[in-house]
């Protein structure tokens, strides 16, 4: 059974989630993100989509902006 990782952090902006990941690479640990839009479908399951529509477009901008900043925060300058 494979053991599920747990994020770096998650960002929210709206109803946008971004999920940032931390990477084991050969020479250090890097970071990645993936967006998401969580919802519940008609059984009231929670699930995500990652696709966006026009009024959604804000908040993945503004979710991507935070990413960005944590990310350089996060990383160490080579």
């Amino acid at each position: 059974m494979a053991i599920q990782k747990k994020p770096a952090t998650i960002i929210r902006s709206g109803n946008i989630k971004a999920t940032i990941w931390e990477n084991e690479g050969l020479q250090r640990a890097f970071y990645s993100t993936t967006f998401s839009r969580p919802y519940k479908d008609a059984r009231g399951i929670w699930k995500n989509a990652h696709n966006f529509g026009l009024y959604e477009l804000e908040s993945l901008m503004n979710a991507a902006l935070e990413a960005k900043e944590w990310l350089a925060a996060h990383t160490p300058k080579a």
